[in-house]
């Protein structure tokens, strides 16, 4: 880039997936089911989980842990990511409160 170029930012929406071309809806599926996924790679890492070890406890073939040790959870759905949860003992809750607008999902882990 030259000095004399302009560079121009643009402030995204909070969901990569609507920015780059996602209907609304798919776009907070996607979002979702990555938040779901990076939970899981992450309860992983935490718990020192060797693909073999995943495996088992998970009752996954050795690509399924594979994919998600890659971050390629496309063939994972919402409710098979949050079934992985539970078996990495972690505690899923779901609330749902009326909103005056469209409504959204969200993710919000501790």
């Amino acid at each position: 880039m030259k000095m004399s170029e302009t560079v121009t930012f643009v402030k995204g929406s909070g969901n990569v997936f609507l920015d780059v071309g996602f209907s609304e809806t798919e776009a907070e599926r996607e979002l979702l089911r990555s938040n779901l996924a990076l939970e899981v790679h992450r309860a992983f890492q935490v718990r020192k989980l060797t693909p073999t070890k995943a495996k088992d406890r998970l009752e996954l073939s050795l690509s399924e842990v594979t994919h998600l040790e890659n971050g390629d959870f496309e063939r994972f759905s919402v409710e098979r990511l949050l079934t992985l949860l539970t078996l990495l003992n972690h505690n899923v809750e779901v609330r749902i409160v009326p909103s005056e607008a469209r409504g959204q999902v969200r993710i919000a882990a501790s």
